[in-house]
């Protein structure tokens, strides 16, 4: 309930999701502390419902899929989603987990 407001109140969008990514390093006040790159809601949840093989694995996965939001990425396209997909694999591998 809690995620599916959230993805109501700032995406537009009134289902739930598995991660939301806020960014802190755009809109007002991006500059007062540039070390931060934002904040990562995760639904458990739903993690749990669509975990394959476990919820740590699904976890990490999400995390890492809303950390490259945070970077920048994003999947409107074919070929962004191929980029995005990419860079989960290199942030996944580093800590010994593969993509779903």
């Amino acid at each position: 309930a809690v995620i599916h407001e959230l993805n109501r109140a700032y995406r537009g969008k009134d289902r739930p999701t598995d991660v939301l990514a806020f960014a802190q390093r755009e809109g007002p006040g991006a500059d007062l502390h540039p070390e931060l790159l934002g904040d990562l809601v995760i639904s458990l949840a739903t993690a749990a419902r669509q975990a394959k093989t476990s919820l740590f694995h699904e976890v990490v996965f999400l995390a890492s899929h809303g950390l490259c939001h945070l970077l920048g990425y994003d999947h409107p396209t074919d070929q962004a989603a191929e980029a995005m997909e990419e860079r989960e694999r290199q942030i996944l591998s580093l800590v010994g987990v593969q993509r779903p």
